[in-house]
């Protein structure tokens, strides 16, 4: 039986949107849940289309009806033991996910991760899914990913640049002096090679044929400016040092009015003033460069570039299951999205800090004072 007709409030719907493009999957299925039941849609449709149980539907309106949209959206905390574990015992499950899972196993996951926490002994008592969850996402923390934080030796070097960004990050917004982070990815040109069936009324999902044609690969200039929502990614046949010098003008170019502008990358052999000056000439290319401050990441410290967040939710929402077989098909999708994304302003809202990271890591700056100088 359809339950009665469910109104979200303005703020909750907005709360909502956005969820569903950043939310781990089972808080997006209650999102979708009480979307379609604002939109009228009965819950054994919904639970069609979402392939959840009619009661899953019953029971997300009834919560949102009863205690309002956390209700909804989260669970209760289970009784027992509240998270009340120490910075120690948070970094040695955070320095247990930045190594190799057990043997056997691909990756890491949530149970994976209270299992080995309790097995090692790296905690008192035990701890569920939910506080992992909590302590990975404190850290910013994706084992998930292939490309995730992954710190190798805690240095005074590694520790000076991670400070310098996280520095940079703390900045308040300025429209003349904006913060970019930029990277690139890889994208391989894969081709259906039979037509796709797409659905054609509810229940039915797109169907695909197994085989597919490579086509190559391509790269993809990836840049963000986080606080401002504002995205700028550009297919190239390479990322070669005159791919890059064209990239970092046409950023330039984007700002006109900013008499700086911060820029934060990896140290990759083709991130430098070099790279201008040979395909610009020296004039040019030192103007050019002298427009950026540029910070440089740590090795083994990719995490610290948002530029990485900024690329997942274009790999999602552009490329999705990766399947598009040209450049010049790429590179239409990619303009298209773009404008789409810019015009919906993203921002990125990075929280950890200088603090954060002292307390994390567990180091403090005059344990390398004597280094930094």
């Amino acid at each position: 039986m359809a339950p009665r007709q469910l109104r979200l409030k303005n703020k909750d719907r907005e709360r909502i949107s956005h969820m569903l493009k950043y939310e781990e999957p089972r808080v997006i299925r209650r999102a979708n849940i009480l979307n379609c039941l604002h939109l009228g849609y009965p819950s054994g449709e919904i639970a069609q289309i979402l392939q959840v149980d009619p009661k899953t539907v019953a029971n997300v309106g009834n919560a949102y009806r009863e205690a309002g949209l956390e209700a909804a959206l989260f669970d209760e905390e289970r009784t027992g033991r509240p998270i009340d574990f120490d910075d120690r015992e948070r970094s040695r499950i955070v320095a247990m996910v930045c190594s190799d899972p057990p043997h056997g196993y691909y990756r890491w996951t949530l149970d994976l991760i209270a299992e080995e926490a309790q097995k090692r002994e790296l905690i008192e008592g035990s701890i569920s899914r939910e506080t992992v969850r909590v302590i990975l996402q404190e850290h910013d923390l994706k084992p998930w990913q292939e490309k995730m934080w992954c710190i190798g030796t805690l240095d005074a070097e590694y520790i000076r640049k991670m400070e310098d960004v996280l520095d940079v990050y703390e900045r308040p917004f300025d429209a003349r002096k904006p913060v970019i982070c930029l990277d690139e990815k890889p994208v391989p040109l894969i081709g259906d090679t039979r037509k796709r069936i797409h659905p054609e009324g509810p229940g039915e999902v797109l169907k695909k044929d197994y085989e597919y044609q490579r086509n190559g690969s391509v790269n993809v200039f990836c840049a963000v400016e986080p606080k401002a929502g504002r995205y700028f990614n550009k297919v190239t046949e390479t990322r070669s040092g005159a791919e890059f010098a064209k990239f970092i003008k046409c950023l330039a170019g984007k700002y006109p009015d900013a008499p700086r502008i911060a820029l934060v990358m990896d140290n990759l052999s083709t991130h430098t003033e070099k790279q201008l000056i040979e395909y610009y000439g020296e004039d040019e290319g030192k103007n050019i460069w002298s427009r950026f401050e540029v910070h440089y990441t740590p090795k083994h410290g990719s995490w610290l570039n948002q530029a990485e967040i900024a690329i997942g939710i274009y790999s999602r929402q552009c490329l999705g299951d990766g399947r598009i077989g040209t450049m010049e098909n790429l590179i239409e999708q990619t303009k298209a999205w773009n404008q789409r994304t810019n015009r919906k302003q993203i921002k990125i809202h990075w929280r950890f800090t200088k603090s954060k990271a002292r307390k994390s890591l567990n180091y403090k700056p005059s344990d390398y004072a004597e280094k930094l100088i």
